[in-house]
């Protein structure tokens, strides 16, 4: 119970009633008790009455009354209550003893009476009193009733810069009219009008005598006659400028461990370390940091002897515009050695420095513009400190001050070093994080289109954003894939995860695609050889090679859409794992999004894929996404659909700037995932550019062939390449006759290369192989492969189809 702490009210201290009255007696038991002591406590006398006083109290009785207790001398005490509802109660009570007829005292209790000391009575008494009054340690000043200086002691005097006589009778505003002594002023006028004490504590200020600064706690008392009129009032300070700057400190540690951290930028975290120091204990901070710490590479170690080269990234000051720094932001700073920033680099440790200091000194007179600085804005105190993390120098960080008159003493240091600490571990977890954030972003480009193929079935644009930085970059892809017979192959997906693991994954399946893709598999047969890829790579790499847990699985899936456009059908076929279905906009300009089957995402395995075949006009337009352009956390992915179907109407001539438009009205803001959008405006190559002849089962027929194709040539203008081409068809022709099955085609196309293909009813597919001297063939495929720029075949309904295509001239 001695050490249970006061409740509100008792910290205050309650004011007895007047009718306050309880007789106790000499055996502590309540004899008497009055309705006052009643509604004090909340007990009825009958309650109280016979019982023990010692039950009311909630803590021990103090030292000295106890002492008059047993002296039976009267007392005047705080006393601890405890009231009916078991709250403490804290209420000043005088104790009166009353004689008995067995020579006992009873006490009597009452509210303890205001009484006014007028000192001492007698001479030496006095004079000692008057001489402690002038000779307290304390400011000390005594105010009359309309709150006007009457007489002050010699520290006041002091600390005014004006004897008791030049003040007297003037207001403290009239003595010295500058703030805060104008909020001063106001609440001695208010203690005098309203007889009531106020404690408060002031904000560093200079006083009028004197020379420095000073933080102060301000109590201004009442001085009442025995009537409790009002005849005037004391003014005690109290100087608390150490507890002042002590709680600033703990203060500026505070800030420091909310603001750090906060983002993973570099700067910003320089940025947020200059502010917090300029706002607790510095007029100027700069922040200058190792290059390489910026651009996010791994700091070396500072050689001593060397001239040392950092960055400015950050600078606050007290001075708006922050004119002091002979460097700007984002400019280099070179240190000579033995310099004091450089001395913090090489060793680690911060310094204290006055402008007279050997170092400081040699180190600004090198540079005129710093010298000049210093002089300009009167510098008179510089702290280096080292910023340090995980046994690494990060960079430099300055405090000066300039406007404050106080330098800086160890404590200043002490506290530097700690902010510097905690800023120093959030700039290199910012500039790991920098690294990881370029290491991805870089895989990620490296693995994407680095451009667009040209194709005459198709003109092309597209927009990739990524969301974020570090591991939150994503996976996802695009790319445009030529195939045979002038068709082209539309691709976009999206890797499940962030970071550099999902751009290596993302880069192994846009490989995957483009080596299935060159097999020339159908849509839906694609993507279901990526989906025993997936979980492949699913197993193959395992939980503990991305860090997750052991039993995790799915942890490699992805989207994907596929689509291949064939300009001479005009028509598409589509398929999609998991992925948002495509818009196509006619040539009139209206959109409509594709109904196609949504298809298991990659790597769950076990589920179909099926594919769609869409006609698809000339002038058309095909719009692929990722779904981070039209999902959001606020908004349901149907609205991010109907928008772009919107922003899709009627779309410009100019794709790109389709692309801005699309990306103006859909894009989230901000996007919480990467962004591809892949738009594709559709050609058709007619009848003048495609030839096909139906060819018989004859042999003979060969050399009539080669005739057809010549004259065909002739008519596009390509008389130049009759002779390779008479030789792929000689070759592709006699194959299909002597191997293949009817019925047997041949067809020629003039798109971006001069296309020869050739169609048979048999399913065996071609091979090179190296043909004897004394054999009779074998070497047709070698040589076809010799005079075309690429060749293949492909599987299609009714057979195979082989192909060579050729540059065309020009």
């Amino acid at each position: 119970m001695d050490n249970e702490p006061d409740t509100a009210a008792g910290a205050r201290g309650a004011e007895a009633p007047e009718d306050f009255a309880v007789v106790i007696d000499a055996g502590g038991t309540v004899m008497a008790w009055s309705a006052g002591a009643g509604r004090l406590l909340g007990y009825e006398s009958q309650e109280v009455v016979g019982r023990p006083a010692a039950g009311l109290l909630a803590a021990r009785l103090p030292y000295a009354l106890r002492h008059h207790l047993a002296a039976g001398e009267p007392w005047t005490s705080d006393l601890a209550l405890r009231n009916r509802h078991g709250d403490r109660v804290t209420v000043q009570l005088r104790g009166t003893p009353v004689a008995v007829a067995d020579g006992r005292a009873h006490w009597v209790v009452t509210p303890a009476a205001v009484t006014y000391l007028s000192g001492p009575t007698d001479a030496a008494s006095a004079e000692l009193w008057d001489l402690a009054l002038a000779q307290l340690p304390l400011p000390v000043a005594v105010y009359d009733s309309e709150a006007r200086f009457v007489t002050c002691n010699q520290v006041m005097s002091r600390a005014m810069g004006l004897t008791a006589e030049e003040m007297r009778g003037r207001t403290l505003w009239e003595i010295y009219p500058a703030p805060p002594l104008d909020e001063i002023d106001r609440l001695q006028h208010q203690v005098v009008r309203t007889g009531e004490m106020i404690f408060r504590e002031e904000q560093p200020f200079r006083a009028s005598g004197e020379v420095r600064d000073h933080a102060w706690s301000l109590f201004l008392s009442p001085l009442k006659d025995q009537a409790g009129a009002v005849l005037g009032l004391s003014a005690l300070v109290i100087d608390i400028t150490e507890q002042y700057w002590a709680r600033r400190r703990l203060a500026v540690l505070n800030d420091a461990s909310v603001r750090f951290g906060s983002t993973l930028d570099v700067t910003r975290t320089a940025e947020e370390l200059a502010e917090v120091a300029v706002a607790g204990f510095a007029d100027l901070v700069t922040v200058d940091l190792l290059e390489s710490v910026v651009q996010g590479h791994e700091p070396q170690p500072v050689p001593p002897d060397t001239t040392v080269v950092c960055r400015r990234t950050a600078q606050r000051s007290v001075l708006p515009g922050c004119p002091e720094p002979v460097v700007p932001a984002g400019g280099t700073d070179v240190y000579p050695p033995g310099s004091p920033p450089a001395q913090a680099l090489i060793t680690g440790r911060a310094a204290s420095y006055r402008v007279g200091d050997p170092p400081l000194r040699a180190w600004a007179t090198a540079s005129p513009a710093r010298a000049e600085s210093i002089r300009r804005f009167k510098i008179h105190s510089v702290m280096m400190v080292p910023l340090r993390a995980r046994g690494v120098t990060l960079g430099v960080m300055h405090l000066l001050r300039h406007r404050t008159a106080d330098p800086f003493v160890q404590d200043d240091l002490v506290l530097a070093e700690e902010i510097a600490a905690r800023a120093a571990v959030s700039i290199d977890n910012a500039r790991r994080y920098t690294r990881e954030h370029r290491t991805a972003l870089t895989l990620q480009r490296s693995l994407l289109p680095a451009r667009l193929p040209e194709s005459e079935a198709v003109d092309l644009a597209y927009r990739y954003l990524p969301a974020g930085s570090g591991d939150e970059i994503g996976g996802d892809w695009f790319d445009v894939i030529a195939l045979s017979g002038g068709r082209v192959a539309l691709v976009v997906g999206d890797v499940v995860g962030h970071g550099v693991h999902a751009s290596a994954t993302m880069g192994r399946l846009r490989t995957a695609v483009r080596t299935l893709a060159d097999a020339d598999f159908t849509p839906d047969e694609l993507l279901t050889r990526l989906d025993d890829l997936v979980i492949r790579l699913d197993r193959e790499d395992g939980p503990e090679a991305r860090g997750q847990a052991e039993g995790a699985s799915g942890e490699v899936g992805a989207t994907c859409l596929y689509a291949v456009y064939d300009p001479v059908a005009g028509r598409c076929d589509l398929a999609r794992a998991g992925h948002p279905p495509p818009v196509l906009v006619t040539p009139d300009g209206i959109p409509q999004i594709l109904d196609l089957p949504a298809g298991p995402p990659l790597g769950l395995g076990g589920l179909p894929f099926e594919a769609a075949r869409v006609d698809v006009a000339e002038g058309s337009l095909l719009a692929l996404y990722t779904d981070g352009l039209i999902a959001a956390l606020e908004r349901d992915i149907d609205v991010g659909l109907d928008l772009l179907t919107e922003a899709l109407r009627r779309p410009a001539a100019d794709l790109e700037e389709t692309c801005d438009e699309v990306l103006r009205k859909v894009r989230p803001d901000p996007a919480a995932d990467d962004i591809v959008l892949l738009l594709a405006r559709t050609s058709t190559l007619g009848a003048d550019r495609v030839r096909t002849w139906d060819l018989p089962v004859d042999p003979a027929a060969v050399a009539g062939v080669r005739r057809m194709a010549v004259e065909q040539l002739a008519a596009w203008g390509l008389a130049e390449l009759d002779f390779a081409t008479e030789l792929i068809v000689s070759e592709l022709v006699t194959n299909a006759i002597r191997y293949g099955d009817p019925p047997i085609q041949l067809r020629l196309i003039r798109a971006d290369a001069l296309i020869c293909e050739v169609s048979d009813g048999s399913n065996t597919a071609p091979h090179l192989r190296r043909a004897r001297v004394y054999d009779e063939g074998g070497r047709g495929l070698l040589l076809v492969a010799q005079v075309a720029e690429r060749w293949g075949s492909r599987q299609t309904s009714a057979g195979k189809t082989i192909w060579a295509e050729q540059p065309l001239p020009g």
